[in-house]
């Protein structure tokens, strides 16, 4: 009889030659445990997903209590449905007010589908800017304003009319002209390897798009919901977004993402033509009942205020002379080490020894730090004791 290992390489779908094979039984706060138990501490939060941790109680009972009404009955959009109105209506009450209506899909990517053909459509414009080293999905629109060629050579032709600018230059925010329907940029750039942009920077951008009539897309997907220390990453810089993208924490460990804007502009999708954008499984009720869960559980636990300081513990404990910088905002940090070889090897000697990281994609030189927000300062000491250990061993 084939193991499951066999089994994952010869039916499951691969998309590397060396995939990590991990087996793991059951999932609990920031602890993944393996077939013989053994546990490892989450430092990555399945790439920002499990911000409360896994199998948060609270939002467990609530995806019960929802599978025992219903589950999908219609296309999004149709039919009022419980848990999508009232979890819409929590993420308008925790947003500015010009973010008023929220379009529930899939995942991030589809967030990002959907806002880019919003902006095209409100603003009847069809040049779209994005960054350098961006990451805003795999689908093709997405990959369109993904801003690492190596990504994306191999699947084009992509969208036409995509310009890139340089991430936290202000000088490049001249690209942006009355042709350009919208930017998008993520808040605090992912997997360039967490790269925080200035204040003025981020303003002069808000201002740049005010002045041409340029929607601003704020991809929050990995920022969003405590990451940083403010409930949104744009808090930081004292802007508010013309459409703001969420997933990934979202739906407290189910799969679901979000575009929010103005009702004013969310409407350029009823008509010219109607059904401007269509998802089936968009807004599952299950799921918006996992997130609407999962947000009351982060407001109610003031898991936020907490971040600053499991921040300031890494900081302190992540001090090596092999480690080159310490990058992020709250619990969303970089470890920049000399180069990948070397930061795959202590990436490896760490799961090895019970602590789960990785590198980004578009900075591979530098090691992922975003934990559950509800990690405790005892699991930071040793996540970090055993980094440095790593780092010892192959220094």
């Amino acid at each position: 009889m084939l193991t499951l290992r066999q089994l994952f390489l010869a039916n499951n779908a691969q998309t590397t030659h060396f995939p990590l094979l991990l087996e793991f039984e059951r999932a609990e706060g920031v602890h993944i445990y393996d077939a013989e138990g053994k546990a490892y501490i989450d430092l990555i939060s399945g790439i920002g997903v499990s911000n409360l941790g896994h199998s948060n109680p609270y939002v467990i009972n609530a995806i019960k209590e929802q599978l025992d009404k219903y589950m999908h009955l219609m296309v999004y959009g149709e039919y009022v449905q419980t848990p999508q109105v009232r979890f819409a209506e929590k993420l308008v009450a925790v947003t500015p007010d010009n973010l008023q209506s929220v379009y529930f899909v899939n995942s991030g990517a589809e967030a990002v589908e959907g806002a880019l053909k919003l902006a095209k459509r409100y603003t009847g414009r069809s040049q779209i800017i994005a960054c350098h080293n961006s990451y805003h999905g795999s689908t093709h629109g997405a990959l369109s304003v993904m801003g690492n060629e190596e990504f994306k050579q191999a699947y084009r032709p992509l969208l036409p009319g995509v310009g890139f600018t340089r991430f936290n230059h202000l000088e490049d925010l001249q690209s942006i002209t009355e042709q350009t329907a919208c930017v998008i940029i993520e808040t605090i750039q992912g997997e360039a390897g967490i790269r925080v942009p200035d204040i003025a920077y981020m303003q002069a951008l808000r201002k740049r798009c005010n002045e041409t009539g340029t929607l601003l897309i704020l991809d929050e997907i990995q920022a969003a919901f405590g990451r940083t220390g403010k409930t949104f990453a744009f808090e930081h810089f004292d802007i508010v977004p013309d459409i703001l993208l969420l997933a990934k924490a979202l739906g407290g460990g189910m799969p679901i993402g979000a575009f929010m804007s103005s009702a004013e502009i969310m409407s350029s999708f009823k008509e010219n033509p109607i059904l401007g954008h269509i998802t089936t499984f968009g807004g599952h009720p299950v799921c918006c009942a996992g997130g609407l869960a999962a947000l009351e559980v982060l407001l109610n636990e003031n898991l936020i205020v907490q971040v600053a300081e499991k921040e300031a513990l890494f900081r302190k404990l992540l001090v090596h002379s092999a480690i080159k910088e310490v990058r992020g905002k709250g619990l969303m940090l970089a470890i920049e080490l000399e180069d990948f070889d070397l930061n795959k090897k202590i990436i490896d000697r760490c799961i090895e020894n019970g602590i789960i990281t990785d590198w980004f994609l578009h900075c591979s030189n530098s090691m992922r730090i975003a934990p559950p927000l509800i990690i405790s300062h005892d699991d930071i000491k040793k996540a970090c004791s055993v980094i440095l250990e790593a780092i010892n061993f192959y220094s």
